[in-house]
């Protein structure tokens, strides 16, 4: 049956959620047990209710994605806190204002990137970042200055956070499961981009490399920008020589200094 069948035999649901409100104010229909189910915010925050909650969180944003006909994305990790070279004298550390060219760097990469994917069809390899400030910032921009989209996963955290202004308003997702937003993250994703970052950035590179080691995910290309940082923060060899990875682990991702030799990486948008 199709929806247009269903719609003529059954109210639709928006429409009952409507009449609902607007029946007469009794002590029963004040009664929070006369409420819809699926319209009543305290009972969908119960507990109990979990498991649909996190059913929902990944429903929605694939819906969106699949209705906009996005295929696959290009996923940008890194630091909220690296600044923009023009704001970098406002930089916490002048170790952070330092690390500040990767924001430029970030920011050309993403916008590579998307007139790379423009040219077929705009739904293949989009950006996708945490939608914050910072690597994420310059991301949207980057697609935003190409004349594209951007996809950003936000997530309610206990400080205040909002979409940076690049972001794509109509690909702006809020989440409130960290385990949902990773999902959305790599389930379409032809190459992670990581920059330097934080723990934030750190646990997802290895949730991403974890994943391809253990073949729970197809590989891809696994780039971080800047090996000098990288190899001061993480002893790789260490790792190999104790024997906790294989030597052939190292051979997962791949470093990179430019967008350019970035972009190289990529395997055919399309």
């Amino acid at each position: 049956m199709n929806e247009q069948s269903r719609r003529r035999q059954f109210p639709d649901a928006g429409e009952d959620i409507k009449k609902a409100r607007s029946t007469p104010d009794t002590p029963q229909t004040r009664s929070p047990t006369y409420r819809l189910a699926f319209a009543d915010d305290d009972f969908l925050c119960r507990d109990e209710l979990r498991p649909v909650r996190l059913q929902l969180e990944l429903l929605k944003p694939e819906m969106a994605l699949e209705e906009m006909g996005i295929t696959s994305t290009i996923v940008l990790f890194g630091g909220a806190r690296i600044p923009d070279p023009a704001n970098k004298a406002g930089a916490a550390t002048p170790a952070l204002a330092k690390l500040s060219r990767y924001y430029d760097e970030a920011r050309k990469f993403a916008r590579l990137c998307t007139e790379r994917s423009l040219a077929s069809g705009g739904c293949h390899d989009v950006i996708i970042t945490g939608g914050g400030p910072g690597v994420m910032e310059a991301g949207c921009r980057g697609a935003a200055e190409a004349g594209g989209k951007s996809i950003s996963l936000n997530i309610v955290l206990p400080h205040e956070q909002a979409p940076n202004q690049y972001a794509t308003p109509e690909l702006c997702f809020n989440f409130h499961y960290f385990a949902i937003r990773k999902m959305h993250f790599l389930m379409r994703a032809k190459a992670i981009i990581v920059f330097p970052g934080g723990f934030g950035t750190l646990d997802e590179l290895f949730e991403s490399l974890t994943l391809i080691q253990t073949k729970r995910m197809e590989p891809i290309p696994v780039v971080l920008f800047g090996r000098e940082f990288w190899q001061r923060i993480i002893n790789w060899e260490a790792l190999a020589e104790a024997g906790t990875i294989s030597r052939a682990d190292l051979d997962l991702f791949s470093f990179v200094e430019t967008a350019e030799e970035a972009i190289g990486k990529l395997k055919p948008c399309g």
